[in-house]
């Protein structure tokens, strides 16, 4: 569910905020297929359908960093901002865990929390805490702290 917000301002003072959940996504064979062929990341519990299949996890996994590139995905799904700020720039991460593998034909999701809004003089420093879930699981995929610089 997106949240909806009016500017900068109301964001910032919505800090501590749960965002989400985004819907569901699912992670199919040629989405894993592509991101191996993007990254040069062939490894087989990924690509290998037969080894895969008798493997640790039974089926072929998504990579790890794939799971994480979908917080671009799933962030316009969090939030949205009436009068955005005029730049908005994917600042880094402080911190990620894989906690569980994404096996192929599963679906994911996102729930966030709006950790921490700080100034600073370039901008906004927006530090957010996200939690992509698989569904029917206990334990999520990745948590990750991910930050965006928003320029006025």
């Amino acid at each position: 569910m997106v949240r909806a917000f009016a500017d900068v301002q109301e964001v910032a003072r919505a800090e501590g905020a749960r965002l989400g959940p985004t819907d569901w996504l699912t992670i199919d064979q040629d989405r894993i297929d592509l991101f191996a062929d993007a990254t040069s990341d062939h490894q087989w519990i990924h690509v290998d359908h037969e080894k895969a299949a008798a493997g640790p996890f039974e089926a072929t996994i998504a990579h790890g960093y794939l799971s994480l590139s979908l917080l671009a995905h799933f962030s316009p799904q969090l939030l949205k901002v009436t009068k955005p700020p005029k730049m908005a720039i994917n600042y880094g991460l402080n911190k990620v865990r894989f906690l569980q593998p994404v096996t192929s034909g599963s679906r994911v999701r996102d729930v966030a929390e709006l950790s921490a809004v700080t100034e600073n003089e370039k901008g906004l420093l927006l530090t957010v805490s996200h939690t992509v879930e698989i569904e029917g699981q206990e334990r999520p995929a990745l948590v990750a702290e991910s930050l965006g610089l928003w320029v006025p």
